[in-house]
């Protein structure tokens, strides 16, 4: 095949040419399809998969409202646009959790980076904070967001007695 193709003279575009070589004969255009297309690969890779679910701990029916992504790798040596992406998502620093929705946009710019960053779902074990106690909350590497309870003096005389 590579022979034949090899024989093929350049024509202005657009034109149909035949090829003879030996018995066989071609029809060939100015451009030859990629052996890796879409109708080419099975359909079964593009449908989603239930495995995918509990291999990150989702669930599908009811999915979580916020990711806690943090970058794990280093963006050097990597293309421009994966550099402006952790830019754009806030993860500048290596380690450092941010905290994004669980929408269509932000999924797709993860999509893009998903092999230098971790994403885990944002658990609250303790039930969502109110307003005031925003300040008290502590983020874990697991993903919870924790509420830190502070002792008042008049608990702790209490305890001496």
């Amino acid at each position: 095949m590579a022979g034949i193709l090899r024989s093929v003279v350049q024509r202005p575009s657009g034109s149909l040419q035949t090829v003879t070589k030996g018995a066989e004969s071609l029809i060939c255009s100015d451009w030859i399809r990629h052996k890796f297309t879409r109708s080419r690969i099975p359909d079964k890779v593009f449908q989603p998969s239930t495995a995918d679910h509990e291999k990150y701990g989702g669930d599908p029916q009811n999915p979580h409202k916020l990711h806690v992504v943090t970058r794990i790798k280093s963006t050097k040596r990597r293309p421009y646009w994966e550099k402006d992406i952790i830019k754009m998502l806030g993860l500048e620093k290596a380690h450092t959790p941010q905290v994004h929705k669980n929408i269509p946009s932000v999924n797709a710019k993860l999509k893009v980076v998903k092999h230098l960053i971790r994403i885990q779902p944002l658990k609250l074990p303790q039930g969502l904070p109110a307003k005031e106690d925003m300040s008290e909350t502590c983020l874990r590497s697991t993903g919870e967001l924790i509420l830190q309870w502070d002792l008042t003096p008049g608990q702790q005389e209490g305890m001496k007695s």
